[in-house]
């Protein structure tokens, strides 16, 4: 059973249009948030900024509330919501966070594609054209943002078990997120430490081993049989381990490690699965994933 969040916790949800705001709205109902969607700022003014007799029955119902925001909303003013949220913490002393969904144009037009919805600015316009106006105007809102998560290579699945992970209050201590990825295929854009594991020697170019996973023992056994792989994880760790309780200080709840080799699939694999379970021994909540394999169906 997911944790209840703690009461009287507001976010707005905001972002590109087809980045993922009505999976983002589902998954925090699901967290036991009120989730409202798409009201009129003057409305939501009433709901949760200026006057105090609704904002006291708020209080009172103890509910946290996730509201989503968008280019379609009515009255949809960059400087009017950051106004509205100002109105909010000044009113309830409750600072409102900014989780801000981005995505990548390629993916935005195929999604726009495949779904054959119309964006909201690019009825008069080429659907690029549209989606790189609204990427002009959502950007002081984005740079605004408390939390900003890129979903270009995250299916609507893996976007909720992240958002259930970093905003499930209840749950203590700090949460890990853990990804192997490829170098080729450009970093993951959510990283907060990146480790290049390049240097070990590669599976790739053994054919037994080729078609095969850093998941597969074989391919484990291969890469711990470098000569420097020991010493490479035990620094990592010595170097992972006392920064942890750190951020933990800092108010951090969760933690992106990224973990790269050349083709996604080998090295970083065995790397990202073994620093997984390692932290996870260690009493951290941990979400492992493989962006190359995942992209392959691996």
């Amino acid at each position: 059973m997911i944790a209840a969040p703690q009461p009287r916790d507001v976010v707005v949800i905001t972002g590109m249009s087809g980045a993922g705001k009505s999976t983002a709205l589902k998954a925090f109902e699901d967290l036991g948030y009120e989730a409202v969607d798409n009201v009129p700022l003057f409305l939501l003014r009433h709901m949760v900024g200026e006057e105090a007799t609704a904002w006291a029955e708020y209080q009172n119902a103890r509910r946290p509330m996730a509201i989503g925001v968008d280019i379609r909303t009515r009255d949809f003013d960059v400087r009017g919501i950051r106004r509205l949220l100002r109105d909010v913490e000044r009113i309830s002393g409750i600072r409102p966070r900014i989780l801000f969904l981005e995505c990548d144009d390629e993916a935005l037009q195929r999604r726009y594609t495949e779904t054959r919805r119309r964006h909201p600015l690019a009825v008069d316009r080429p659907l690029l054209d549209g989606i790189a106006l609204e990427r002009q105007v959502l950007a002081p809102l984005k740079l605004s943002a408390d939390d900003v998560i890129d979903t270009t290579d995250l299916p609507a699945g893996s976007l909720k078990t992240m958002l259930t992970s970093r905003y499930a209050q209840a749950r203590a201590g700090l949460h890990v997120f853990v990804t192997s990825f490829s170098f080729r295929r450009g970093l993951p854009r959510e990283a907060d430490l990146v480790f290049d594991v390049r240097f070990l020697r590669n599976p790739h170019y053994v054919p037994a081993l080729k078609d095969l996973t850093g998941q597969d023992a074989a391919v484990q056994a291969y890469i711990a049989e470098d000569p420097d792989f020991e010493a490479f994880e035990a620094h990592l760790k010595a170097l992972v381990a006392p920064l942890l309780p750190r951020y933990v200080t800092e108010g951090k709840s969760y933690l992106t490690i990224a973990v790269g080799c050349t083709g996604g699939r080998h090295r970083s694999v065995y790397l990202a699965e073994r620093l997984a379970d390692w932290l996870g021994r260690a009493g951290y909540g941990i979400s492992l994933r493989h962006r190359e394999l995942q992209r392959a169906g691996a």
